[in-house]
């Protein structure tokens, strides 16, 4: 059992809340945090680098020169990876860079976040995320508080919310739903509804 420091709508402590879960520095595995990382950042490259084979470049059908006579090595396509324009050797070809991460690896990834940012005194739990669609009033109320940077996490998709913090510079928003571990620890802050929290913690329990 962990207790937390509840903020209002406007970022100000007003209680604590209780969470089912130790938030302790045992908690946290440094090096399941950087496994998950290392998935996420793999599963967003593209893999469609590609370049052409012998096999795959157009022409070459004649005998660029005959075989004997000429002083230069026999060749038998101009398409070959040893003449000008042919074919390279060992390229790249489309692959999928995604890398599996199992159930219990995400939760343990996601327990460790919360504690190191428990421990750093950078997790906050709001009772309701209100925003006006400003980015320029959800700015002034998250830096008079100094929360910057900082994830911002809402218990359902807010488009408010999102108006509000997608052109902060140092923030980002998303759904519980959508949490990310490497966002979460791109982010110094960690602002996350009380509903979404209590979601999140009810996967970890």
């Amino acid at each position: 059992m962990t207790e937390i420091a509840l903020l209002n709508t406007k970022f100000e402590k007003s209680g604590s809340v209780k969470a089912n879960i130790d938030l302790s520095v045992e908690k946290i595995n440094g090096t399941v945090v950087h496994q998950v990382v290392k998935a996420t950042l793999a599963g967003r490259r593209q893999g469609t680098a590609m370049t052409k084979t012998k096999a795959l470049v157009s022409g070459g059908g004649k005998k660029p020169f005959k075989q004997k006579g000429t002083g230069n090595a026999r060749q038998g396509s101009t398409r070959s990876p040893l003449m000008p324009g042919g074919g390279t050797v060992f390229g790249p070809v489309p692959r999928d860079y995604t890398q599996k991460v199992n159930k219990k690896m995400m939760l343990n990834a996601i327990a460790s976040v919360l504690a190191d940012k428990f421990q750093a005194g950078k997790l906050h739990i709001v009772e309701k995320i209100e925003a006006t669609g400003k980015t320029k009033d959800m700015f002034k109320a998250l830096d008079s508080r100094k929360l910057l940077p900082a994830l911002v996490i809402t218990n359902e998709l807010n488009e408010k919310v999102l108006n509000s913090v997608s052109n902060l510079e140092k923030a980002k928003y998303a759904p519980v739903d959508g949490f990310s571990v490497y966002e979460a620890i791109k982010f110094e802050n960690l602002i996350i509804e009380k509903g979404a929290f209590e979601k999140l913690i009810s996967r970890l329990v």
